[in-house]
């Protein structure tokens, strides 16, 4: 039997990803079986299992994907700007999760609402999958400090109030990004630049966003 090289490995964990995400988008991570992920798939029915162990070891593997593209905007924009409003975070990370696409771990187009169906279904695993809960945790305390940082940063240029505890802005960022994530896949919202603009309203209204300098 010829060897099976570490490219096309990849690419097969690839293709069972994908397969079991459009399963779990569709029909939810516990109402879906490793036997239908492989049918989606096309492989026999124990093929998956060469390529991964369970179930929640590709629950695991498309939920650290979803939390990638809802986040990495955030983390990018903490990288190359010196001191963005807390709208602006909030809208670099509504921008990608509001699009009809987007690229999945393995540099594939897939459709958007198909992963964040995934990720609120990922945030409910949290209260029983430990492994999940503190790969999330994980992930989010990262963003969050780092937002922190930024915040102090604006706070210094006069870009964010200094009235604002940036630990419970961070809170708020998140929360307003979770709560668009939610809305879009269980109520259908689904206008992202109306969605900012009244975040921004909001947030000016109540004196958390300072206009522009003059």
């Amino acid at each position: 039997m010829p060897r099976i090289t570490e490219a096309s490995r990849e690419a097969r964990r690839a293709e069972i990803v994908a397969a079991a995400r459009r399963c779990f988008s569709r029909d939810g991570f516990h109402q879906t079986s490793m036997q239908e992920i492989a049918q989606e798939a096309q492989l026999s029915a124990g093929a998956s299992y060469r390529y991964f162990s369970s179930k929640d070891e590709i629950i695991l593997e498309i939920a650290g994907d979803a939390f990638r593209v809802i986040f990495e905007p955030v983390t990018q924009l903490l990288d190359t700007a010196d001191s963005p409003t807390v709208a602006d975070l909030v809208a670099v990370s509504v921008d990608p999760v509001g699009r009809d696409l987007t690229t999945d771990a393995a540099g594939q187009q897939v459709p958007v609402d198909e992963l964040l169906r995934c990720a609120v279904q990922a945030w409910g695993e949290l209260l029983r999958n430990a492994d999940l809960r503190r790969q999330a945790v994980d992930g989010f305390e990262q963003v969050r400090r780092r937002m922190a940082d930024v915040l102090r940063h604006g706070q210094a240029a006069g870009t964010v109030p200094s009235g604002l505890d940036p630990e419970r802005g961070t809170r708020v960022v998140m929360a307003l990004v979770h709560g668009f994530v939610l809305q879009r896949v269980a109520f259908g919202l689904d206008d992202p630049e109306g969605f900012i603009n009244d975040v921004r309203a909001a947030l000016a209204d109540a004196g958390v966003l300072r206009p522009p300098q003059p």
